[in-house]
C-alpha cells in the first residue's frame, strides 16, 4: 500500500462531526502507520459522477489505493488491517474471531444504534418521537447488555486490541448524544480506554480540522 487516499466531507453540521465514517479509515491507517491523503469532499458534491465512480451510494468514505477503489467502512479497514498486526493477529484462530466481531460491530450492534440516532436527529415530529424512541432504546439496550456480557472484564475483544475493537468503538461512539452507556459500565470503560489511543486522538482532530476551517462559508449559507 504505497499511494492512499481517503474520501471525506470538508464540513458536516455540529451533531455528525466526529462521526462520519471516514474517521474509522483514518484511525485504522493511524494505528498501521500508513500514511494517506485526504480527498475532501465539497457537500453536494457526493452525488457527481466522480465520486459515484469510487462509492456507488455516493457516501464517504472511499479509499484508492495505487488507482484501486474501496468503498464501505468495514471492508476499508479490513483491507488495511491486513496490512498490520497492529490491527490483525497473526494467529488464523484470532483472526477469524476479529472478523466475527468486526461484523457483529456493523450488522448486529451499528444497526439499532444507528436507528436510534435517526430518531434523535432526522425525525421532526415529536408526537412520532415519542411513540417510538422507547422501542428503539430498548433495542439498543437489549443489545448492550449482550455485548457487555460477552466482553465481560477483558479490555478487548479478542486478545488485545484490534480492528474488531476499533470497529466496535466507532460503533458505540454513535451514543455520544445519549447518556445509555452511563448503564453499561464495562462498555463505557471500553470506549474512553480506545479513545485515549493516540492514533484515535490524531484521526479525530484530522477529521476535525477541514470542518473547523470551512464553518464559516458553510454556516453562512
Amino acid at each position: 500500500m504505497r499511494t492512499i487516499r481517503v474520501t471525506a466531507f470538508d464540513w458536516v453540521p455540529a451533531f455528525a462531526q466526529g462521526q462520519v465514517r471516514d474517521l474509522r479509515v483514518r484511525w485504522a491507517l493511524e494505528e498501521a502507520g500508513l500514511p494517506y491523503e485526504a480527498i475532501l469532499l465539497d457537500q453536494g458534491t457526493q452525488g457527481d459522477p466522480e465520486n459515484l465512480a469510487r462509492q456507488p451510494f455516493g457516501q464517504v468514505p472511499a479509499l484508492e489505493i495505487d488507482g484501486r477503489t474501496l468503498f464501505e467502512s468495514g471492508a476499508i479497514v479490513w483491507r488495511i488491517a491486513e496490512e498490520s498486526e497492529a490491527l490483525l493477529p497473526a494467529d488464523p484462530a484470532a483472526r477469524e474471531r476479529v472478523l466475527c466481531w468486526l461484523l457483529a460491530s456493523l450488522n448486529s450492534v451499528e444497526p439499532p444504534v444507528g436507528a436510534l440516532a435517526d430518531l434523535d436527529f432526522f425525525v421532526a415530529d415529536e408526537g412520532v418521537k415519542a411513540a417510538q424512541r422507547p422501542g428503539a432504546l430498548a433495542a439498543v439496550q437489549a443489545r448492550l447488555g449482550q455485548l457487555q456480557a460477552a466482553l465481560g472484564k477483558a479490555d478487548a475483544l479478542v486478545d488485545r486490541f484490534s480492528a474488531a475493537d476499533l470497529m466496535m468503538t466507532s460503533v458505540l461512539r454513535i451514543l455520544d448524544h445519549t447518556d445509555i452507556l452511563a448503564g453499561f459500565p464495562a462498555l463505557a470503560r471500553y470506549v474512553e480506554r480506545h479513545t485515549a489511543r493516540p492514533a484515535f486522538r490524531k484521526a479525530l482532530a484530522d477529521q476535525m480540522r477541514p470542518f473547523r476551517e470551512n464553518a464559516a462559508r458553510y454556516e453562512a449559507a
